[in-house]
Formats: C-alpha cells, sequence, structure tokens
C-alpha cells in the first residue's frame, strides 16, 4: 500500500468501482468443477440434456467459437460441436455472488448491485485500503484467489465511465477511465457503445448524422431534445462523461413479505378458501414487485376458529415475483395439508427467503426464455394501472367470483383486516410444517 494515498483522491468528486464478473454462470461451474470445465468452450443452457433451449451464458473459448447468449442450443452445436452443456443451478449462482459481494463490502457499505454479476461501489472514502488502482487489483486478487472466479473492474469518477471502462478489458482486466481520457478512448466509438443507447436509439442518431460518440458529445443540445426529449439531453452529458448518478446502498430486505385476513364467516370449502388465497397471493407478489424482491419460498397460514394456527411453507425450484407462482405453490400446500370441511376463520400467504431482484438469478427463467420479458411487461403495466384507478381495475377471473372474496381483497368488507408482515413472526399454537 501507498504511504500517501489522498492525493489519488479527489478533493472534490468521488471514485467508483465498477465489478463485473466474467462469464458467470460459466466461471463459477468451472471453479466447482475444475477437472471438467476449465479451459473448456462450454455454455449454460435450457434444457442441456435433451440439447434445446437458449443459450444463457457462455465461457470465453465458446464465444470465440462465435457461442452467444440468446442463440439457440442447436444454433451453438453448429458453430462449437464440441461445446459443453451444463444444466443451470440456481442455488450455486447465488452462493457465489454472496460470497463475491462479501469481499466487496470489506472496502465499503457502499454497494449498488445492478444484477446478480455486477456491482458498483463507492470507494472515496476508503483511502486506508490503498489507491483506487490498488483496491481494483487486491479485489480482483481476491476473488481469483478465494473463489478461483475471474473479474473486469472499471475505476472512474461515476457509475456511467466506472461501467464502461469495466468493459474495455475482459476477461480479467482492469481499466482507469477519466473524463479528460474520453477524446481518445471514447469518442472515436459507435454511438451504441454508450451504456444505455440501444440499438434503436443508434440507428436514429445515424440517420441524423451523428454516428460516433465524439459527435454525440459536440451535437446541440436542443437538437437532440428535438428529436429525442429530455433522454437527447442524457445522452448528451453521458458522451461527455457527466453523472450524477450516486450508488445506491441497498438495505438487507425483509425476511418476508406477507398478507393475512380473517374471514368474515367460517369458510369451510376449498374453492372458496382458494379465492381467498388468489388474492392474498396477488397482494403479496404486488408488495415485492414495489420492492424489487423475489421470493424463494411460500408460506401459509391457516387458523381455525378455535384460535389453532398452523404454517405450512415450500421452497421454489426458481424464485419468482409472479402472483401466479405464489398461487399455485399456497394452492398446493392448503389442499395437502388442510381436508375438505374443515373451518378456517383466518388465512395467510407470505413470500419468504426474499433476495433483491438484481441480486437473483430470476433471468434464467430458461424454459420461457423468449415470453418472459413480455411477461413482466404485461404485469409491470397492469401495477401501474392499479395503482391509478385501484385495486379493482384489474383482475382475475377466478377474483371475480360472487363470494365476497372481491370485496376482501379490496379491503372494504367489515370485519376484515389485511395485514401486511415484514418479518417472520410465532403464535400461539403454532405449528411449523
Amino acid at each position: 500500500m501507498s504511504e500517501d494515498t489522498s492525493s489519488y483522491y479527489p478533493a472534490k468528486g468521488r471514485v467508483i468501482l465498477h465489478v463485473d464478473m466474467n462469464a458467470f454462470y460459466c466461471s463459477v461451474h468451472e471453479a466447482e468443477n475444475p477437472e471438467l470445465y476449465r479451459g473448456k468452450m462450454t455454455a449454460v443452457a435450457g434444457d442441456s440434456e435433451k440439447r434445446r433451449g437458449i443459450v444463457v451464458t457462455s465461457s470465453y473459448p465458446a464465444r470465440r467459437k462465435g457461442v452467444r447468449t440468446g442463440m439457440t442450443v442447436n444454433q451453438a452445436l453448429r458453430l462449437c460441436p464440441s461445446l459443453i452443456l451444463i444444466k443451470p443451478d440456481f442455488q450455486i449462482y447465488r452462493a457465489y455472488s454472496r460470497a463475491f459481494r462479501e469481499i466487496l463490502y470489506g472496502y465499503t457499505p457502499q454497494i449498488e448491485a445492478t444484477s446478480i454479476d455486477e456491482c458498483y461501489m463507492d470507494i472515496t472514502g476508503s483511502k486506508q485500503f490503498g489507491t483506487p488502482l490498488e483496491i481494483a487489483e487486491e479485489i480482483q486478487r481476491r476473488i481469483q484467489s478465494e473463489l478461483s472466479l475471474p473479474c473486469s473492474i472499471g475505476v472512474a469518477p461515476n457509475k456511467l465511465l466506472a461501467k464502461m471502462a469495466s468493459d474495455m478489458k475482459k476477461p480479467n482486466g482492469i481499466s482507469v477511465l477519466r473524463i479528460r481520457d474520453l477524446p481518445l478512448t471514447l469518442w472515436g466509438r459507435p454511438c451504441g457503445e454508450l451504456f444505455g443507447v440501444g440499438a434503436k436509439t443508434a440507428e436514429k442518431l445515424n440517420r441524423l448524422g451523428i454516428r460516433t460518440i465524439g459527435e454525440l458529445a459536440q451535437t446541440d443540445e436542443k437538437r437532440l431534445q428535438a428529436a429525442f426529449g429530455v433522454f437527447g439531453a442524457w445522452m448528451k452529458r453521458a458522451a461527455n462523461g457527466q453523472d450524477r448518478s450516486e450508488v445506491q446502498a441497498v438495505p438487507e430486505p425483509s425476511k418476508s413479505v406477507g398478507h393475512t385476513t380473517t374471514l368474515p364467516y367460517d369458510v369451510t370449502e376449498s374453492g372458496d378458501a382458494l379465492r381467498v388465497l388468489l388474492n392474498l397471493s396477488d397482494q403479496v407478489a404486488r408488495r415485492m414487485r414495489r420492492q424489487h424482491l423475489i421470493a424463494g419460498a411460500v408460506q401459509i397460514t391457516i387458523r381455525t376458529p378455535e384460535m389453532k394456527t398452523i404454517t405450512r411453507s415450500k421452497t421454489l425450484d426458481t424464485p419468482t415475483e409472479a402472483a401466479d407462482d405464489i398461487y399455485r405453490e399456497a394452492k398446493a400446500l392448503y389442499l395437502r395439508h388442510w381436508s375438505e370441511g374443515r373451518p378456517v376463520r383466518l388465512l395467510g400467504v407470505a413470500a419468504q427467503s426474499l433476495t433483491d431482484k438484481s441480486m437473483a438469478a430470476i433471468q434464467l427463467d430458461l424454459f420461457d426464455y423468449e415470453q418472459q420479458p413480455k411477461k413482466e411487461k404485461l404485469t409491470e403495466i397492469m401495477d401501474k394501472l392499479r395503482d391509478k384507478f385501484g385495486e379493482d381495475a384489474l383482475m382475475t377471473a377466478g377474483m371475480l367470483e360472487d363470494d365476497g372474496t372481491k370485496r376482501l381483497k379490496a379491503g372494504r368488507t367489515p370485519g376484515v383486516s389485511f395485514h401486511g408482515e415484514r418479518n417472520d413472526k410465532k403464535e400461539n399454537g403454532q405449528e411449523n410444517g
């Protein structure tokens, strides 16, 4: 460590690192089974045993053969017949993600995870650990030696440039990018390489005669605003390396998110109980999405007229934020553990083992790869409509049965209460299953 590191940190401003794990899923499998996968052409894919589905990621040797994320397994095998297909393992990806983040937290609490394999770090107050470059080198070395994983790190005065820098040298590179470096390092590149500028926007810029990041940086802001609105002004600032966004350190999420309802009468028929569970699952999923959380387990609560309370839970194969997934597990738990005709006074649904969505492998819904973005967009639209027009604005058919559950859901039936739970609670007479 250098004797005096203060001169390497700005008197005003920040120092940001962007840590990007290289070919993360494939690298994790290589770390777990080096004798099988080290240096090999591998790909994590959908149904690897039946050799169909979508490639989620590929190792760097496979990428050199043209294997890319999003192509079908058959396409990948045509390009690389010796490609080793690996079945995804959600649990192990999350474990390694937590492990590399633990290393990062040794240098600063100011960490923002943007996905399971990427983090921003604000190390402005981390002078005691050395210069920014020394910190980056030590982090990279520790992740490699302790976890056997490669990573690329960008060092910059803001998040935008740190992200751009981490992409410059892969795998296992460290790049420093300052605003004064932009004319030589970025301005000659196509606009589409500017982080945040998609292919369609780049095409539109090309039609306007703006082909490079440097030309974008020098374009009149009013012209860009006329063509792109406020996004045009943002693009000009970004092309000039300007970014005021702060590293958003996220606190530990709730242990659970749940809703319970005391019923206006004892429910004895499973059909009535399941409609209540459907409404509760929907409310739980809505709250989770507001907090950007996904669930790894589902729990139901049942209370009898004698005030005896039991809970039953199930760990999910794949983390979820979707109401239909939560309801499917809640329904199965109810039908498995509660017999027809037994009266119920209270019902509850809780999502447990919560994870920030950016940290989880939810994007690996491999068997529904193409439909998943469409489903998420539809859910987002429905949430916005219900936020604006009320919970009754959109409902599934199961919520519209004339048995009072629609009113239960809206919280307007006398004698009914909805309770939002943030943590697991023990109750008298509770049985754990």
